[in-house]
């Protein structure tokens, strides 16, 4: 759905070995970099004008000066969510994720894409460290209602879904173990 085109030329998988001991998740396992394939969504494009109106609403609320662009309605696991792409007054590409929680719309990420180099420090050092670290080809920057950001890392070959996703929050960056619900 986003439109931008991706270059990876010259980027491999590759695993960062930085001489220093792996981290190691709560079950006593590494952590590791690369998400367990999420479950299958059913994606289907929407016209703007199409919305229903409570995402309209929720949209807009979130982000007054929003020209809506795209946007999809996706199911998955029962559950139901829009990825709503478009710009600010300012020009700036903007997507709202809302949920639907029975019949009302509500705003669960406003993401952005950003440069891997534009990530803050930690969070690209949590990514490295992991014994299957990867070089993303994509980075979506995610902010959440609980003021945590999520950093989506895009593998190369793996343009669907973020491959793997590292949480910054209050100046901590922590590998996710598992995928985010939306």
């Amino acid at each position: 759905m986003r439109s931008a085109i991706w270059m990876a030329a010259g980027l491999l998988l590759a695993g960062c070995g930085g001489g220093g001991a792996d981290k190691v998740a709560r079950d006593g396992t590494a952590e590791k970099a690369v998400l367990a394939e999420g479950p299958e969504a059913k994606i289907d494009a929407i016209a703007a004008a199409d919305l229903p109106a409570g995402v309209r609403a929720a949209v807009l609320a979130r982000v007054p000066d929003m020209n809506i662009a795209e946007a999809e309605r996706k199911a998955r696991d029962g559950m139901v969510f829009y990825d709503v792409e478009g710009t600010r007054g300012d020009g700036s590409a903007v997507e709202l994720d809302l949920i639907e929680e029975k019949g009302a719309y509500r705003v669960v990420e406003m993401q952005r894409d950003i440069a891997w180099a534009d990530a803050p420090a930690p969070v690209r050092t949590a990514a490295k460290a992991a014994p299957d670290a990867f070089e993303p080809v994509r980075v979506i920057e995610s902010l959440q209602e609980d003021g945590t950001t999520i950093y989506e890392l895009f593998a190369p070959g793996r343009p669907a879904e973020p491959a793997g996703e590292v949480d910054w929050k209050d100046g901590k960056a922590a590998l996710r173990q598992t995928r985010n619900a939306y």
